[in-house]
């Protein structure tokens, strides 16, 4: 009886150093579990000594074992699996969900980027020469559409205000463009940027909804309404454009979703037919950034080749186009990925914009002190062009529909609440404190 005992105990452990052995080799990759026959003691008889079929304690000791060195394996490669956060903020907003990290929202601005869909020669810096070309000629188009957009609907008695249009129109392009981020990126990466915060950037404008709202509660035109109607006219200027904006968006990102999923095949024959599957050439790169930044150069002798009547509607908003653009374009991307989840980059554009906005709107409000008409000409520019284009909706609202509820909103009274306060210490003290006009009183060139 002792020395079976004995046997059996050396036979156990002898079984169980094997064990160990087997799990310190595979701990790091998979463990190769054996048989339970191949393992058991053969000098033990399960049915003599266990009548009731029971499984011996020392197997069970050994099962045990195999069981929490799997598990401690199968943590420790989870551990090793790197965490991927999506960064196509376009099918966040088709599917309705939210970004809970800084990176995928500040991928907004940025051109495509994604490794795990774009080879490396396809990723372009933000800094790059063609992104920042590319971005002269979509802004002086965003800026040209805007105002067009502006005369068209700005008729009397209209039922919806001029800028309803404007905000919606691009954001509805936003929206698009976020949803085929990627097949841009894989033809063309500063395209991306070019359409979104160049085009779209520049039609849509944070500082003219606000300064539009603040002119609802001044009622500069002093139309027979009573106070009351002040207050309700711009809280449906700032709520109707709110909700437009962000509907918008998210159709446009829901249209771009459709075309990419309905037929997968069809879609690629689509895309294949307007983007060609082949990069443009390097001589092509550099051709077309070329023309881009010569394109706005040209608007230099336009303003002053063309009639001196077009100066404070069109050409002196292309002049500072540009500069606008890339001013947003720089500080999105330099602080937008600095808190987690808030857009200060895009925060920051809008509330100076605003501001600047109610300066040169002060400045075209001067009665006493005269100004020369090419300083109007200016001045409205500066307010048209580059106030609009530092300024945006189309991206506020994407980031207010990619965000969480509560930080959501956190972001839209705070940015509201800002633009509102500024223009009141700008435009208040200088319209109830130093006599200048509420409406402009500017002499354009004619």
């Amino acid at each position: 009886m002792d020395k079976t005992d004995s046997e059996g105990a050396e036979g156990s452990s002898s079984t169980t150093t094997s064990t160990k052995q087997e799990i310190k080799s595979n701990s790091s990759s998979a463990i190769n579990i054996q048989p339970l026959e191949t393992t058991l003691n053969p000098n033990t008889n399960t049915n003599t000594t266990n009548p009731n079929h029971e499984i011996p304690q020392t197997h069970t000791h050994r099962l045990s074992s195999l069981s929490s060195a799997l598990s401690h394996s199968q943590s420790q490669r989870s551990q090793r699996r790197p965490r991927r956060y999506s960064t196509d903020v376009g099918s966040i907003l088709a599917r309705h969900e939210s970004i809970i990290d800084a990176s995928s929202l500040a991928s907004i601005d940025r051109p495509p980027s994604d490794e795990t869909k774009l080879p490396y020669t396809k990723i372009y810096h933000p800094y790059s020469f063609h992104v920042l070309a590319l971005l002269a000629p979509a802004s002086i188009f965003g800026v040209l559409a805007r105002l067009g957009i502006q005369a068209l609907v700005g008729y009397d008695e209209k039922s919806i205000f001029p800028l309803a249009w404007v905000q919606s129109m691009g954001c509805l392009c936003m929206g698009f463009a976020l949803g085929i981020k990627e097949p841009l990126g894989q033809f063309y990466g500063p395209l991306y940027t070019a359409l979104t915060t160049g085009f779209c950037g520049s039609l849509t404008t944070f500082s003219g909804w606000q300064f539009d709202i603040f002119q609802s509660w001044l009622n500069p035109t002093h139309a027979n309404r009573d106070w009351l109607r002040d207050v309700i006219d711009g809280l449906s200027k700032s709520l109707f454009t709110l909700a437009l904006s962000l509907s918008s968006v998210s159709f446009g990102a829901h249209l771009a979703s459709l075309l990419l999923r309905s037929s997968k095949s069809r879609s690629i024959r689509l895309f294949s037919t307007v983007l060609p599957s082949n990069p443009p050439s390097k001589i092509i790169r550099y051709s077309l950034s070329i023309i881009a930044l010569l394109s706005y150069l040209a608007t230099i002798p336009i303003y002053f080749k063309l009639s001196p009547s077009f100066r404070h509607q069109a050409t002196s908003s292309l002049l500072f186009s540009y500069p606008g653009t890339l001013s947003r374009y720089l500080l999105s991307i330099n602080l937008n990925p600095l808190l987690k989840a808030f857009p200060l980059g895009t925060f920051t554009a809008n509330s100076c914009g605003t501001a600047l906005l109610g300066i040169f709107h002060v400045c075209l409000g001067l009665g006493i002190v005269q100004v020369s008409s090419n300083a109007c000409d200016v001045l409205q520019g500066l307010a048209d062009g580059y106030c609009g284009c530092l300024t945006t909706v189309s991206t506020f609202a994407a980031e207010v529909d990619a965000l969480e509820d509560w930080k959501a909103w956190r972001y839209v009274i705070l940015s509201w609440v800002t633009a509102q306060l500024l223009l009141l210490v700008i435009l208040g003290t200088a319209y109830w404190g130093s006599g200048v006009s509420e409406q402009t009183t500017c002499v354009f060139s004619i």
